[in-house]
């Protein structure tokens, strides 16, 4: 369940006491420009005694409105050139939490509109940034008690927003919670369960693969990663298959790949340094994919087809762990020589893509998507950005574009990087004893197109590769790296953000 309820409510009579709302926060560029002269006044009066007013979130004494208590948030620097959507974001959070702080448990949030087109959804905006801020984790939830900060949170002036905000919400919850729930709690079993009692009752079609054998036979290069794992009954690997068909004639077909390592030590080339902190959250490439496909079954999009493969596995140490230099042939029959066991997420999602490459095969109109937590290369390049990687076919049929355009929108901003000639040549084994190297065997932040060159080797080793625009069936597929974006904050344990899960549904249903 999600931790936020959104109310539409459209009666202006609601910011009145005596509605069931006992907070007014407004969100807005001008604060005094909210089309309610009572609000107006109480403005104007306020920022006469008061210098925060208009400067930043302030509580104003408010008599005869809901709960006597007005807090003002106002939208800053929304006119300077390099802004985004996300200035909306910011003033709702800082509202929300003052009306969190107060005690409200009722808050009625008010967003004014803004004619500047970069803020076409700043009333969505605000309103997923209230979730985001409000968001509790889940192991602080079960040892408190699992309560909501808030009962609701009205959206005045709002008639059809609340159905699919609520959605959206419930999905990035669940994706919060996967991503940021630590490597015991959250293990590849307890991830699978956690999802399995998400989806009951959504109609999405749900397949878990954890057979052994069926895992080592299908998933080569996953099965590598955790190899050392599988001694551990509850560290053992699990592949969640998902399915969600839309109703009517099949327009588009979308398959993700997700990365979920539930903990990467970094195998046998280990984490050191206090470099392991932190990396219970190399799964919000998967969590992400998840709560996307918890938001569809909810919004139940027609036209569109929505196939997932989640990879959840631990990299462990031991004796059985897979090692630098082996050569292990991928699940589309590509032969690897391992570069880094540290470069592990990228093993994980090849095998994934090859499965979802051959369903593709027969698919209306596929793109194929992986999404990860993968590089400190992408961290280093753009911070807190994604960055996207596609082929030729997806770059003419403007994915990324696409995706950045929703992003920029929705604010989920995502940068843009090139798949280029030298990428591949990254991955040539130099012995020839194997047909790709997984990596080199240097962190990727300090190697050159260090987030840009695992594309190349997720398209061979999947073998995306032979569906180019020249083959006979040429292939979408586009590589998100989420390593900088996936949460905010304190660098090991700040809160995961699931992004880029509202760009991507804004993408599959909404094209340019």
């Amino acid at each position: 369940m999600a931790q936020v309820n959104l109310i539409d409510v459209r009666d202006t009579d609601a910011i009145f006491e005596g509605s069931g709302w006992d907070a007014v926060v407004v969100v807005a560029t001008d604060i005094t420009q909210t089309g309610l002269d009572e609000i107006t006044l109480l403005a104007e009066h306020g920022s006469k005694v008061d210098n925060r007013v208009g400067k930043s979130a302030t509580l104003l004494f408010a008599p005869g409105l809901a709960g006597g208590r007005l807090i003002l948030s106002p939208v800053l620097n929304s006119q300077d050139d390099v802004e985004d959507v996300r200035v909306f974001a910011d003033a709702a959070r800082a509202g929300i939490k003052l009306a969190s702080q107060i005690g409200a448990k009722r808050p009625l949030l008010l967003v004014g509109k803004d004619k500047d087109p970069r803020y076409e959804f700043g009333c969505e905006v605000a309103a997923l940034a209230c979730g985001q801020e409000l968001w509790q984790a889940l192991e602080a939830r079960e040892a408190k008690g699992d309560s909501a900060t808030f009962e609701a949170i009205g959206l005045l002036h709002s008639s059809e927003l609340s159905q699919s905000l609520n959605a959206l919400e419930a999905g990035r919850d669940l994706a919060r919670d996967l991503c940021g729930t630590e490597p015991e709690r959250m293990s590849a079993a307890a991830f699978t369960d956690h999802c399995l009692a998400a989806y009951q009752g959504s109609g999405l079609k749900v397949d878990v693969i954890e057979d052994r054998d069926v895992l080592e036979r299908d998933y080569p290069l996953l099965s590598a990663v955790g190899r050392s794992s599988f001694a551990v009954a509850r560290h053992q690997p699990r592949v969640v298959k998902l399915e969600y068909v839309g109703e009517g004639v099949v327009e588009r077909t979308y398959f993700f790949a997700g990365k979920g390592v539930i903990y990467d030590t970094g195998g046998a080339d280990i984490k050191v340094a206090g470099g392991m902190a932190g990396m219970s959250r190399d799964k919000g490439g998967a969590a992400a994919v998840a709560g996307l496909m918890k938001t569809l079954s909810m919004l139940k999009p027609k036209g569109i087809r929505v196939v997932s493969e989640l990879g959840l596995v631990r990299n462990s140490i031991g004796c059985e762990a897979f090692v630098t230099d082996e050569i292990i042939t991928s699940h589309a029959g590509v032969r690897v020589r391992i570069g880094n066991t540290d470069a592990e997420g990228r093993l994980v999602l090849a095998d994934l893509l090859s499965h979802l490459r051959i369903k593709a095969e027969k698919a209306v109109k596929p793109e194929l998507f992986s999404v990860a937590t993968l590089t400190g290369h992408v961290v280093r390049c753009f911070g807190g950005y994604s960055a996207t990687v596609e082929n030729s076919v997806a770059k003419q049929a403007g994915v990324a574009a696409n995706i950045a355009h929703q992003g920029q929108a929705w604010g989920e901003p995502i940068e843009q990087s090139v798949l280029r000639r030298e990428d591949y040549a990254k991955i040539v084994d130099p012995s020839g004893a194997a047909d790709i190297m997984s990596s080199n065997n240097a962190p990727s932040s300090v190697t050159a197109r260090g987030h840009q060159y695992p594309a190349a080797f997720l398209l061979r080793a999947s073998g995306l590769s032979d569906h180019g625009i020249q083959s006979a069936k040429p292939m979408c597929y586009t590589h998100i790296d989420i390593a900088g974006s996936a949460t905010e904050g304190h660098p090991q344990y700040g809160k995961p953000t699931a992004t880029p899960l509202v760009g991507l549904y804004q993408h599959m249903t909404n094209k340019l």
